[in-house]
């Protein structure tokens, strides 16, 4: 609320919102209709084509900050309606949003947009083995073991490793980095930023648990049930609960629809974006895990 003087020295409390104009070429009653609740949005043109698709907490609070964002004018010239889809919480709300993005292709939505190909490091815990680049195509991320990182090229992630062994001052040759030269020091052992894992100096399975340690920090981690799960969150009495299985969102269900039947994609598990917005939260016990109690098609 702000305060305003009137042409007869009162002061009296004005909310900013009874002054704003909306744009008038988008539906006014499109507007009207959003709540100040949690879920997904979608700007469409006249064609009904899809523009943005966002998300928050408060679905009406965020629309109106993108009506007030000098920096959105194309995506907002474009725009005819709003629409929305309710969910009973933050998590709800991200997983949709993700999930709609890739489906719909919004113009306007520049991350997200194209499910990527990805590749991993993995280190086998053996002395001798040095890391190597897996594909998802080839491996099943949401249930192997010993993958760090989640690299959209093999480009970076030769960069990301690349700056470890720098960092760490490891061996760029038994980190898989330079071919090894039996009995002669590696570049970096030369000019002092090695410590000697080439030539003996340091041993083998030292210089091994010093880059599983440095790698620790990106360590995937592998879907920890035995099979799906739901999350559940709860908003004014309204129980919906998120069913995840291997790293991807299947869906969401009220309680009220416990026999729905969800289906997985054929050759869909492992989703980045859905492992992004759930794996800390999950391992840090933050959110409301049960098992599901409903049939799964596959």
């Amino acid at each position: 609320m702000q305060t305003r003087i009137t042409s007869v020295g009162l002061l009296v409390k004005t909310n900013p919102a009874d002054s704003f104009e909306y744009p008038h070429h988008i539906d006014r009653a499109s507007l009207d209709a959003l709540p100040p609740k949690p879920g997904i949005y979608i700007f469409r043109d006249e064609q009904d084509r899809p523009l943005y698709v966002g998300k928050s907490v408060s679905i009406r609070t965020r629309v109106l900050s993108h009506l007030r964002t000098p920096e959105e004018a194309r995506m907002l010239k474009q725009s005819r309606h709003v629409e929305f889809r309710r969910t009973a919480g933050e998590i709800g709300a991200l997983l949709l949003e993700s999930r709609l993005i890739k489906e719909l292709q919004p113009l306007h939505n520049k991350k997200l947009r194209r499910t990527r190909e990805m590749c991993s490091l993995r280190l086998l815990p053996e002395a001798m083995s040095m890391p190597e680049i897996v594909y998802a195509r080839e491996h099943d991320f949401a249930c192997t073991d010993h993958l760090y990182g989640l690299f959209a090229t093999r480009k970076a992630a030769l960069e990301k490793l690349r700056a470890i062994v720098d960092a760490e001052r490891l061996c760029p040759a038994m980190a898989g980095l330079e071919s090894p030269t039996r009995g002669r020091a590696c570049f970096a052992r030369q000019i002092g930023r090695c410590l000697g894992a080439c030539t003996g100096d340091e041993p083998a399975h030292g210089h091994h648990r010093r880059l599983q340690a440095a790698l620790e920090a990106m360590r995937v981690v592998a879907w920890p049930y035995a099979g799906p799960m739901g999350i559940v969150e709860e908003c004014d009495g309204w129980v919906q609960t998120h069913v995840i299985d291997r790293w991807f969102y299947l869906g969401s269900i009220d309680h009220a629809e416990s026999a729905t039947q969800l289906k997985r994609p054929t050759g869909r598990t492992f989703d980045i974006d859905t492992y992004k917005i759930l794996v800390k939260p999950m391992m840090r016990r933050e959110l409301r895990i049960e098992p599901v109690v409903f049939s799964i098609k596959k």
